[in-house]
């Protein structure tokens, strides 16, 4: 055990972009296990677009990240030394401790990864959290059904690019966007959606029209922003909306009051008319689906019916920039960071 780690806490609460003076890396001293606790080594973290709403003090769903605390975020750890009798040394455990090296955790609040099923970084990409929003939100608020058209943003990222693979899985017309040709090339060619467009494409709007001849059905909402825009008129009578993040406007809404945009009234008058289903979730409401996830998901993947992509930064003290990049759309697949050594 080293007499020192390091781990990264939040020095000051971003104003619009984070950037880097409002992370501080420091060195602190491995704290020691007491009754039914267990020190944690910290392999892979998680870096997710949510932690920026946990890095503002307004009215969300969950508390935020204190000033001079460490960030928070899900990780893949191993056991280095146990107090609690259902897990020892050596085990691969599933924890939220967040960016840092080591860390002491009740072991009740843990959740044991198995190896042998898949490479352990995945507990916190497609047979993860990423993942179980994918399955959870398309198939509960979703509901898509074999002939319809299901849309989804960032689809080249950890949660859209496992949605449109289980709408084609149930036979759905599954069309992506996403950040540039190669990651449009990918979830197209690879992945294996109907057709995938590049947000950044000026004509956008009109190719997604092309896109989806007879409408959406079902768009998965994570990006909001322009994309919005464009998805906006193309919804069918009784389409569903499931919405888990909108990633492009979280530097301008977290923190203050943000002014209704103009086509307000428009989507008001489409909810009516249309009557449409926008339902906001998070994947914790649907914590009871996970015996149903966690038996489809890796069959799914055993039958090459869903792939996945992990972008991978070495060492906690990528963090920061990699989550900077990350609300910017740098990362190509699920965003990790390697901590330590994966001896698994």
């Amino acid at each position: 055990m080293a007499p020192s780690a390091k781990r990264v806490v939040l020095a000051s609460r971003p104003v619009g972009e984070p950037k880097p003076s409002d992370f501080r890396i420091e060195d602190y001293a491995p704290p020691s296990p007491g009754d039914g606790q267990v020190l944690l080594r910290t392999i892979w973290l998680s870096l997710d677009p949510y932690m920026r709403g946990r890095m503002s003090d307004g009215p969300s769903y969950s508390a935020p990240v204190p000033i001079d605390g460490v960030m928070e975020g899900g990780a893949v750890c191993e056991v280095m030394e146990s107090k609690f009798p259902n897990l020892a040394k050596g085990d691969i455990v599933l924890s939220h401790t967040g960016w840092q090296q080591y860390a002491v955790a009740d072991g009740k609040m843990l959740r044991k990864v198995d190896p042998k099923i898949a490479p352990i970084s995945t507990a916190v990409g497609v047979l993860g959290m990423p993942g179980m929003t994918a399955y959870t939100g398309l198939l509960e608020i979703g509901k898509p059904k074999a002939g319809e058209t299901v849309v989804v943003a960032a689809a080249s990222g950890a949660v859209g690019s496992a949605v449109g693979q289980i709408a084609k899985i149930k036979g759905c017309r599954a069309v992506g966007i996403a950040g540039g040709k190669d990651k449009c090339d990918y979830v197209k060619k690879e992945l294996g959606f109907d057709e995938c467009l590049d947000h950044r494409d000026p004509d956008l709007a009109a190719k997604l029209k092309d896109a989806c001849p007879k409408g959406i059905d079902v768009y998965f909402e994570n990006v909001g922003g322009k994309v919005f825009e464009a998805v906006f008129p193309l919804f069918n009578a009784f389409a569903r909306l499931p919405v888990c993040g909108l990633i492009a406007d979280y530097n301008t809404i977290f923190g203050k009051d943000t002014p209704a945009p103009k086509w307000a009234n428009s989507m008001m008058r489409a909810i009516l008319v249309k009557r449409l289903n926008f339902r906001g979730f998070i994947v914790s409401d649907f914590n009871a689906m996970y015996p149903d996830f966690i038996r489809d998901m890796p069959q799914w993947i055993r039958e090459g019916k869903v792939k996945h992509k992990e972008f991978v930064t070495e060492g906690l003290e990528s963090a920061p920039g990699a989550f900077m990049g990350l609300l910017k759309g740098a990362n190509f697949g699920k965003q990790l960071v390697r901590v330590g050594p994966d001896k698994a």
